[in-house]
């Protein structure tokens, strides 16, 4: 008996060890800068993204080749046994043991320097790349996370519903009861008791759907974002003018810098073609030695040493129109990535404009909802009183239940709506940045 209970306290420090472990081990980022800092190393989409920016850079690195010296060194080893009828060449053995160091330089090769140009480029594009890709992840799991918020405060606005028409349902059976009020207020009641069952039930399916979505995006389980500061201050646009914004994402925008760059490339490429009919200067050098332990002439062991240095003219002078007919294919391309940009341009511009008057119309949709919520309380207050003193009827304030709930959910929507369009009209603009989510994050409770 003593032994169990020496024993007791120890297991019981082991269990709230393991339990301790086990809680660390599944605890979850809860802020939206957390789960994105999770997102940027688990999302497949942003990985890939950045992989595919390494490997074009590393592309681009190769192009230096053309522009740089290169050096190569040789080195061989026979062995010769020579038989002859003629005596004086017969039974002869010797063998060679040589080692050749040679290089190059262009000295003049215009396309090697164009390829050189290009290269750099293509590393800039994939900058850009990555940026687009990083402002679009911003903006996932800003979604994702406001999702799951705005569906768990509609199964809150439900369960409240149906706590109050639970309620209400209650008294319209002991009214009865009493012979206070008829059958049609307990059958309204249960009709409506019955339907918000049902919209509960959605509710909750439509939380457990976004709730998975944002666990596949940040790569953990269970999260559980944490909910808006109220009151909570959602700041007007600024700048206010959607001119200044369109202007702004003509320069930031990482889609149109990468259509600006694919340009310049495109330009280059036919700067390449048309050097296709210009000379190339080449300077070369080597160093052979060799051992040479006789050979099918000389008697006896001698070495063999030899450097050259020399400079190779090339003029090309006549292709079979392959070089006219490549300048031909660069122009048109250049034409089209011309045609690219202007593309890319209006694109971004239609795409800037409609996140700002989204974002414009989301902010007067908040006070909208925000006056509706004060008179819908108006209402149901109103409409409980009525019901109490006789001139109103049950239904009437199981709809003025039903209104209210149904606008702070919207209204909820409607603010989460607004933070990720100020994000959206700031990816148009080209100006997303990682430090963005601080500011919302500052909204969120701890």
């Amino acid at each position: 008996m003593n032994r169990t209970r020496q024993l007791r306290p120890f297991s019981l420090l082991l269990l709230l060890m393991v339990l301790g472990a086990s809680c660390a081990g599944t605890a979850q980022a809860q802020s939206l800068v957390e789960l994105f800092n999770a997102a940027k190393g688990y999302d497949a989409t942003y990985q890939s993204a950045r992989s595919s920016a390494d490997a074009t850079v590393a592309h681009g690195d190769q192009a230096k080749a053309g522009i740089l010296p290169t050096v190569g060194l040789g080195a061989g080893v026979s062995q010769t046994n020579q038989d002859s009828s003629l005596a004086s060449l017969s039974g002869k053995n010797y063998g060679v043991q040589s080692a050749t160091l040679s290089a190059s330089q262009p000295l003049y090769r215009p396309g090697n320097w164009a390829s050189y140009a290009q290269g750099k480029k293509s590393a800039d594009i994939a900058q850009y790349q990555l940026l687009a890709a990083e402002q679009d992840l911003i903006v996932r799991v800003s979604q994702a996370y406001f999702d799951v918020l705005a569906a768990t405060d509609s199964l809150t606005y439900v369960r409240s519903l149906k706590t109050a028409v639970a309620e209400q349902l209650a008294s319209a059976k002991r009214n009865f009861e009493v012979g206070t009020s008829t059958i049609v207020d307990t059958r309204d009641a249960q009709a409506r008791y019955d339907l918000t069952v049902a919209q509960e039930l959605a509710a909750e399916n439509d939380l457990r759907v976004k709730s998975l979505a944002l666990d596949q995006l940040v790569g953990k389980s269970g999260v559980s974002p944490n909910a808006l500061r109220a009151p909570m201050q959602l700041d007007a646009v600024q700048p206010p003018d959607v001119a200044t914004w369109v202007q702004q994402s003509e320069i930031l925008n990482p889609v149109i810098k990468q259509t600006e760059i694919a340009l310049d490339v495109a330009k280059l490429e036919t700067e390449k073609a048309q050097d296709g009919h210009k000379p190339t200067l080449d300077l070369s050098a080597s160093y052979y030695a060799s051992n040479n332990n006789g050979s099918s002439t000389v008697s006896g062991n001698y070495n063999l040493n030899q450097a050259s240095l020399g400079v190779s003219f090339n003029l090309p002078l006549f292709a079979g129109y392959s070089i006219q007919n490549r300048v031909k294919e660069t122009l048109a391309l250049e034409d089209k990535a011309r045609s690219d940009l202007d593309f890319a341009k209006r694109s971004v511009a239609q795409g800037t404009r409609t996140a700002f008057f989204g974002l414009q119309s989301g902010l007067s949709q908040v006070k909208a909802y925000e006056a509706a919520e004060a008179s819908s309380q108006s209402a149901l207050d109103a409409n409980k009183l009525g019901y109490q003193v006789g001139v109103k009827i049950n239904i009437d304030v199981l709809n003025a239940q039903s209104q209210l709930y149904s606008t702070k959910a919207s209204l909820a929507k409607a603010r989460y709506d607004v933070l990720v369009g100020g994000l959206k009209l700031r990816q148009a603009s080209g100006a997303l940045k990682d430090e963005d989510l601080q500011a919302i994050n500052a909204q969120l409770l701890p």
